[in-house]
């Protein structure tokens, strides 16, 4: 029997699962929007939750929930079509991604761009259910979307970008409920982007050696050695400017004690990170999902109180 390798890379992509049911012609589709990966689209949806849930919007809202959770699975889609259009020639060259679609030449450019209009506009259906302000801040997501696979070219800190997308549903579901972007979604939205560039620090781990041979750029190859105490820095702002959310919110004991249970998992996270085993990396990562269930339960909480 053979051992795997520590620090082996996980395929990007993998014909298992319910997309490894799908017919052969609409694998690649699944594949290109991520769909065998689920972990994006919770990522993309636990800040929507946040911003709705700490707003106070379990009783009153509590559709937009499911609502937001479509639009992430198809936004996280559509966005990693685009993702994968622009960086085409540069998956092709790093072992992980190369088995993507458009870099393994299973799919055209011009598929991928029709696959990504048909996934915009069932997103489109999604943003009708919101009120005109809340679909005023997500259409303003577009710019920095559009903007985010060029990152990685131009700065050490695509990761910081991401951030910036990725927490954007917490003003999304904020604005939602009240109309508007308050303290709370405001300091929630910075906590977030926060954590987005811890944990995609960790992420970027398994590709450092490929990225620094192609020239791409990460948070994980500026940190160099200092891998976990950059993320340990990183989580401790997000706790810091959700304490001051949640607080904010209900300025009781209740508020901060909610947030007790991220903080541990975020430490643990921390704690027992292994930068140089990519699956390891993979696996911290991975665990977000779970932390993300954790503060949606403490602003939950600390909203409804």
């Amino acid at each position: 029997m053979n051992t795997p390798e520590i620090g082996a890379v996980t395929p990007d992509s993998e014909h298992k699962g319910l997309v490894g049911l799908l017919p052969a012609a609409a694998r690649p589709f699944a594949l290109l929007a991520r769909f065998d990966r689920p972990i994006g689209w919770w990522l993309l949806y636990w800040p929507c939750a946040w911003g709705l849930l700490l707003a106070g919007g379990v009783r009153t809202h509590w559709p937009l929930l499911l609502w937001m959770l479509a639009g992430a699975i198809v936004m996280r889609g559509a966005g990693c079509v685009y993702n994968d259009i622009v960086d085409r020639d540069l998956d092709a060259q790093v072992a992980r991604t190369r088995v993507r679609p458009l870099a393994s030449g299973a799919l055209s450019v011009k598929a991928a761009w029709i696959w990504l209009v048909t996934l915009a506009l069932v997103g489109l259906v999604v943003l009708l259910q919101l009120r005109p302000f809340a679909e005023v801040v997500a259409v303003l997501s577009l710019a920095p979307v559009a903007a985010y696979p060029f990152m990685k070219r131009i700065t050490w800190w695509p990761q910081a970008w991401l951030g910036i997308v990725f927490s954007w549903g917490a003003l999304v579901g904020g604005s939602a409920v009240h109309g508007a972007l308050t303290l709370p979604t405001l300091l929630l939205y910075a906590g977030s982007m926060s954590w987005v560039i811890g944990y995609d620090t960790i992420y970027a781990c398994q590709d450092r050696e490929d990225d620094a041979l192609i020239g791409v750029r990460s948070s994980a190859l500026r940190m160099g050695t200092h891998v976990r105490g950059g993320v340990a820095g990183f989580y401790t702002l997000a706790l810091a400017l959700w304490a001051a959310a949640l607080w904010r919110t209900n300025a009781q004991s209740v508020a901060l004690l909610a947030l007790v249970p991220m903080a541990l998992h975020l430490l643990w996270q921390v704690a027992t990170l292994n930068p140089d085993d990519a699956n390891d990396a993979l696996a911290k990562f991975r665990s977000n999902r779970f932390a993300g269930l954790l503060l949606a339960l403490a602003c939950a909480a600390v909203g409804s109180a």
